[in-house]
């Protein structure tokens, strides 16, 4: 490696096209060109002396150097950011960037609303965020925070309950006029349920706490998805039996379109904040994690 050192900048720029693996992609992120990305990237492996990605068609992968130099990447700009946000701390607002993700419904309907109110009150936050029904790296993705619903399995991350919340079997009246209303949880098997590929549930398996304690049942059926929303109205066509969070069904259960099924069983699905340990101190995320429990006890 030469006597120069790389620029903060490109260091952003290539942790962008990792979390990407695409040029074009990050370009358009970023709202620049694909060359000025590709004259970047060049530029930091000239500077560091080492090939850094593996160049595709269709996607870019990293080599081993490139592995080493993202680890680092990533730290610094954390640390860059921990700067900002410890000058911050001694009586400014909080400021920066902070990336978070949930799922696609929940981030919707409760999570984007708080986001916006968030930016509102703190203008200098700069707030990315995603919406991904699928399980999630926080570290090697680059996310400062997850609003989880539901299992946490990490142990290396920080997690913090920041609302109660439960899943609950349901389905329209048509259906269950038709097929008849299960009696015991083991009665699932037979009917139409409508399975969801979430973050922490095991596909076509469900587990609940009932009178006898936790029980799990084998379901199945003609539909399934990874999309919350259209579960809940497949159910109220009246395809089939839900597994779904109060949180969702609340609304439909209130004005009659679904009814609850097996009403003492139910599935403990509380909403987490989830982050790395190192981000602990972290003024942005405190200063999220708090606003988000505020609101969501206010829902």
């Amino acid at each position: 490696m030469n006597n120069q050192k790389p620029l903060l900048d490109d260091l952003n720029l290539f942790c962008a096209v990792v979390r990407k693996q695409s040029f074009a992609a990050t370009a358009q992120e970023l709202g620049v060109s694909n060359a000025f990305v590709s004259k970047r990237i060049a530029v930091l492996e000239q500077t560091l002396g080492v090939r850094l990605l593996h160049r595709t068609t269709r996607k870019v992968a990293l080599t081993d150097h490139g592995t080493v130099v993202h680890q680092w990447a990533q730290r610094i700009r954390e640390d860059v950011d921990q700067l900002g946000e410890a000058i911050s701390q001694k009586g400014a607002a909080p400021r920066g960037l902070l990336r978070l993700c949930t799922s696609s419904g929940f981030g919707r309907n409760r999570v984007a609303p708080a986001i916006s109110k968030l930016a509102l009150e703190y203008p200098e936050l700069e707030l990315q965020l995603e919406l991904l029904d699928r399980p999630v790296d926080l570290i090697a993705e680059g996310f400062h925070l997850d609003i989880r619903v539901g299992q946490v399995q990490e142990p290396h991350l920080i997690a913090r309950r920041i609302a109660a919340n439960q899943r609950v079997l349901c389905a329209a009246p048509a259906y269950l006029e038709q097929h008849g209303t299960p009696r015991r949880l083991a009665e699932l098997a037979q009917h139409r349920c409508i399975a969801i590929r979430e973050r922490d549930q095991d596909v076509g398996r469900w587990k609940l706490s009932g009178p006898a304690g936790e029980e799990a049942v084998r379901v199945r059926g003609p539909l399934s998805t990874n999309n919350g929303e259209l579960v809940h109205q497949w159910a109220i066509d009246g395809h089939g039996i839900i597994l779904r969070s109060i949180w969702d069904v609340g609304r439909s259960l209130a004005d009659g379109s679904l009814v609850r099924v097996l009403p003492e069983y139910q599935q403990q699905a509380d909403v987490w904040a989830i982050y790395p340990a190192r981000l602990g101190t972290s003024a942005n995320v405190r200063v999220c994690v708090q606003f988000l429990e505020a609101w969501l006890a206010g829902l």
